[in-house]
């Protein structure tokens, strides 16, 4: 894959390729989440669940369905699990294992799909959207933990965004299923989509059995020496390999330090310098959420049939394509050119595209007595997906994989698995807000805002709010190891200066010249370890 081509350093101690091999495997768990939204979006629309599912409401068309109130919650509540689920990850991952607590959360989620597959009528079928949205937020809040945990940090961003890689990919199995069954008779035309997340589950769960646990964990919990072989796996190396040792020293030493400061609790997150790191990863996954792209992926495929649109699901399954395909340069990208160049240009694609839908939606269509949209100009509504596709596009290579890179790698050890349940609820609780309030932005009635095509105006000014966010806020991390970006933030006070940065020194020398009285100047000058030259968390060495 042309991304693995990145600026891979000569130096390097041992193999990288394993530990390349491993994060972009456990970035499979991104089907999850991605599969899970695509499938709503088309179940919503087909005639048999709608019909199945109403408890009364007709539609503007006289058939029967479910009232936009009702499909607001069923729509939303698997942001409210996903949102608890994110919260909750800590006590899996600091307690059992970034590994182990992914595979716990595995089951949660078949638990959710069980209580889908089984329901008939929208109380159950609530309830399973419920805990699939609990499994899959403590997924998603893991996986980027244990991959900027264990992947070099020379391709660590590419291997990161491999997980938005993978949602892509889901939304785009569930269009093609959802294409496949959305004219069957029977609940087969549901339940065959939703059940399909078990082969999902089942395979990212069966792979976590035979991964190893990640290094940084292990020197956390005190197992040191189950932390070398650990990362012996990784790196292809033997356990007492002086390039392992002195890896694990400077992890270990960076840890040591931040515990003389006492225990991380959620207060401390938001405390000292901590308060910008945290701000900084709320607002990108909270931002992330507000450029709109939930809005095409569960109420898509109903936008594309209510703005007259015939072959709503086969856009859909393009749009799909689309994001799936747009989400490679941004992976090529992140780790050549960084994270803010890549973020900054990508907010500015994404104001042009949403600007542009909503000036030809509102010039174009119109409405009827009913509610029933009404195209104008059919050209200026081709027109108008084509620059939904330009914002997917723009989306998919940037803020899309972008914003689980950032995240997953500006916290220190001690917080990392709080502070990104903090960010990864941001991330969730928006994507709730969102999933909520579009049926009564968008749809017709005396309840209802009615925007239609007009919605795409407060996606552009949310992007618009991205493009200054960046500027100011976002630190350029390429490059650098974790232990690094702990020194970036010391040292470096504004955003737009960080480029231009670069580290001077390992953890232990930047202690001893800081004349630190946490009292580990002794435990890193043991067993030799003095030399000026340490490895960090890909193997090279820093001078």
């Amino acid at each position: 894959m042309g991304f693995l081509a990145a600026s891979k350093p000569d130096h390097d101690a041992g193999k990288t390729w394993p530990a390349i091999a491993i994060g972009l495997f456990v970035a499979f768990g991104g089907v999850l989440f991605g599969y899970d939204t695509g499938t709503i979006s088309g179940i919503q629309t087909m005639p048999y669940w709608q019909r199945l599912f109403s408890t009364g409401y007709v539609n503007s068309a006289g058939d029967p369905n479910v009232s936009p109130s009702q499909l607001s919650a069923i729509v939303s509540i698997l942001s409210a699990g996903t949102f608890f689920g994110a919260l909750a990850s800590p006590f899996f991952a600091d307690r059992i294992g970034r590994r182990l607590g992914l595979v716990a959360s595995c089951f949660v989620f078949n638990l959710g799909v069980a209580l889908q597959t089984a329901a008939t009528a929208i109380p159950l079928f609530l309830a399973g959207r419920f805990f699939a949205g609990l499994g899959v937020g403590l997924i998603s809040a893991q996986i980027p933990l244990y991959q900027s945990e264990t992947a070099p940090k020379w391709i660590r961003g590419a291997i990161v965004g491999a997980y938005q890689f993978a949602i892509t990919i889901g939304l785009l199995l569930a269009a093609i299923v959802n294409n496949a069954t959305q004219h069957r008779n029977d609940t087969g035309s549901y339940r065959i989509p939703i059940a399909l997340q078990f082969a999902w589950s089942i395979i990212l769960t069966v792979g976590l059995l035979f991964l190893p646990e990640t290094p940084r964990f292990l020197i956390k919990q005190g197992e040191d020496q189950k932390a070398a072989h650990s990362l012996g796996r990784l790196r292809r190396l033997p356990a007492d390999d002086p390039a392992i040792t002195s890896e694990l020293a400077e992890i270990r030493a960076n840890y040591e330090f931040e515990l003389s400061l006492g225990e991380a609790t959620y207060l401390d997150c938001f405390r000292g310098p901590m308060l910008k790191r945290q701000l900084t990863g709320m607002a990108l996954q909270a931002l992330q959420q507000l450029t709109g792209i939930n809005f095409i992926f569960y109420y898509g495929t109903q936008y594309f049939k209510n703005s007259g649109i015939e072959n709503a699901f086969t856009i859909s399954v393009i749009t799909s394509v689309i994001n799936v395909v747009s989400t490679l340069p941004g992976l090529w990208a992140v780790d050549k050119f960084g994270r803010r160049p890549l973020l900054f240009w990508g907010a500015i694609g994404m104001c042009i595209g949403h600007f542009i839908v909503a000036l030809l939606g509102t010039l174009t269509t119109g409405q009827d007595s009913m509610g029933n949209v009404i195209v104008y100009n059919e050209a200026a509504q081709k027109a108008s997906i084509a620059f939904i596709a330009i914002f997917i596009f723009f989306f998919a290579s940037t803020w899309g994989p972008l914003a689980w890179v950032v995240t997953g790698e500006i916290f220190p050890l001690k917080t990392r698995a709080k502070s990104l349940s903090i960010t990864t609820a941001s991330n969730w609780l928006l994507n709730f807000v969102i999933a909520f309030v579009t049926p009564y932005l968008v749809d017709y009635g005396p309840n209802y805002a009615n925007l239609q095509s007009k919605v795409f105006f407060i996606w552009f000014g949310a992007c618009f709010l991205c493009i200054s966010f960046v500027y100011f806020y976002v630190y350029e991390t390429k490059g650098l190891s974790l232990e690094e970006v702990d020194e970036l933030y010391i040292e470096c006070k504004s955003a737009r200066k960080s480029p231009g940065w670069t580290p001077t020194a390992g953890f232990r020398q930047r202690q001893r010249a800081h004349g630190s009285a946490s009292g580990l100047d002794d435990k890193a000058g043991e067993n030799g370890h003095d030399a000026p030259v340490v490895h960090h968390s890909d193997g090279a060495p820093a001078v």
